[in-house]
């Protein structure tokens, strides 16, 4: 039977037939089928016009998909401080990062998108996040920093105790992505996240080309450090690039070298941990978050050559995808490897596609190897099925999608050794499910092209002038300017 172009994936009707009605027109083209086939195959390209950016899953929501979302929110309802409005960053834990609030932020973002809470309750919830971020005690006065105590919003170290500790860029700059594109979907907030943003004081956090520092402050005494490795780095740097910094450093790949894996090249970078203390882990998460809210580019990059960071980047991300595919494909081992954190000894977990010299390596934050914790992680399995839609990720979602408590959110994943729960409930993996379903309704959730808010009026005023080494008060970033320290930096604490 001959088989109408509308039937066929990535079809479009012409603007002429469109106005006649494309289910209308199919149906008389096709007397031997149903029209309940010419409708589906509507709703597929209905679907496919409306996710943005042309990548991974699209279309509606299955009932299936919308309990997944509903799951993952009852973590936010359960974790929400009354006097506060702060969500938790792990179940019953009262601790917040810039991190956690940029992931609450799309959370709620995608919450309301995908029909799981009405109006009210996004601009209540909102605004009393706002309140907190325009208020909130800055690490020396300058930056958000790395605790604060999610009932009372008062800074803590990581045991919950009042202090100030410095602050993370990589966090931040999480942050303020989803503040920018919190802002940019509900225009009526645009202003009062700009208002955020020029609070802060930017000139120990980023230099004139971009390179991301961080600062740890102990009994009185900092210490700066440049903050952020292959993947992070680039994820974090978006977002100091989304508020008109320049990234130059941060926002492009650094040098990498290629280990083989399985037959395949994996890049990593290059950066030597032996002289910096630091791990270069290759993880999913960045490049997942990189892929739903960017499409696998930089927005430095796309003011001016919309095409010049996204091959390099995507190419990165497939690497990542392709080995965890193959090595189920070749060993019939599930695998969806990056950090997650523990409630007790090592705390956090680098669970990477490699690191420390090794392929399928497990190191904790005390550098020592853990190769019980492998864990075929929740998140970065949403993520995985959610940009790249083929058969293994169907199978690993059917690894991870009972691994919830109905009444609490997520567990952080399935053990790799016994297939045991790893029952941690965190809010990061809990809304980066939101994420990816949010991601399968709309597409890419960063707009490039966006109005001027109240941040770039600002900006514009040649009079005004705050002294926070805002993007208009930094001076051109030149080649001697352009250095690559590199120091000891914490990985983020997602």
């Amino acid at each position: 039977m001959l088989i109408p172009r509308c039937f066929h994936a990535g079809w479009q009707a012409p603007s002429r037939l469109a106005s006649l009605g494309a289910a209308a027109l199919c149906c008389s083209l096709l007397l031997v089928a149903g029209c309940g086939v010419v409708a589906r195959g509507v709703e597929h390209v209905q679907g496919a016009s409306a996710h943005v950016g042309s990548i991974g899953r699209y279309g509606k929501l299955t009932n299936q998909e919308l309990q997944w979302a509903k799951t993952a929110w009852r973590y936010m309802e359960n974790n929400t401080n009354p006097d506060s409005g702060l969500v938790n960053g792990s179940d019953r834990l009262p601790i917040l990062t810039a991190w956690h609030a940029g992931d609450y932020l799309a959370a709620l973002v995608a919450a309301r998108e995908i029909g799981l809470i009405d109006e009210r309750e996004l601009d209540l919830r909102l605004s009393r996040l706002l309140g907190f971020l325009g208020s909130m005690d800055l690490s020396e006065g300058k930056l958000p920093n790395k605790a604060y105590n999610a009932i009372t919003g008062k800074m803590v170290n990581f045991g919950n105790q009042p202090e100030d500790i410095g602050w993370s860029a990589i966090d931040i700059g999480r942050l303020l992505m989803w503040m920018k594109i919190t802002g940019q979907r509900y225009p009526k907030f645009q202003e009062y996240f700009d208002k955020v943003a020029l609070r802060w004081n930017y000139c120990d956090i980023i230099d004139n080309c971009g390179v991301l520092s961080g600062m740890a402050r102990s009994k009185g005494q900092t210490s700066k450090y440049q903050e952020g490795r292959l993947g992070y780095e680039q994820l974090a740097s978006a977002g100091f690039a989304a508020w008109g910094f320049n990234t130059s450093i941060s926002g492009k790949t650094p040098k990498t070298e290629a280990v083989n894996i399985l037959g395949l090249p994996v890049h990593y970078d290059a950066r030597d941990a032996r002289s910096s203390g630091v791990q270069t882990p290759v993880l999913t998460m960045p490049h997942v978050l990189m892929g739903m809210e960017l499409g696998w580019r930089h927005p430095a990059a796309w003011e001016s050559d919309p095409h010049a960071a996204g091959p390099a980047s995507r190419q990165l991300a497939d690497e990542v995808y392709r080995v965890q595919e193959a090595r189920y494909r070749k060993e019939r081992v599930f695998t969806a490897r990056s950090d997650y954190q523990l409630r007790t000894e090592p705390y956090q977990v680098l669970d990477a596609v490699f690191v420390a010299g090794y392929p399928w390596n497990t190191v904790g934050n005390d550098g020592k190897e853990y190769e019980k914790l492998a864990l075929v992680s929740t998140r970065a399995a949403f993520g995985m099925w959610a940009l790249w839609p083929t058969d293994y990720t169907d199978r690993l979602i059917e690894v991870v999608q009972s691994l919830y408590d109905p009444e609490r959110g997520w567990f952080e994943g399935r053990l790799e050794a016994s297939g045991a729960p790893q029952q941690n409930i965190t809010l990061s993996t809990n809304a980066a499910v939101l994420e990816a379903l949010l991601f399968k309704l709309k597409g890419q959730l960063y707009p490039f092209e966006s109005a001027p808010g109240y941040f770039q009026v600002q900006l514009a005023d040649m009079f005004l002038r705050l002294n926070r080494c805002l993007p208009s008060e930094r001076p051109i970033c030149t080649a001697t300017s352009a250095t690559g320290r590199v120091s000891s930096m914490p990985l983020p604490l997602n």
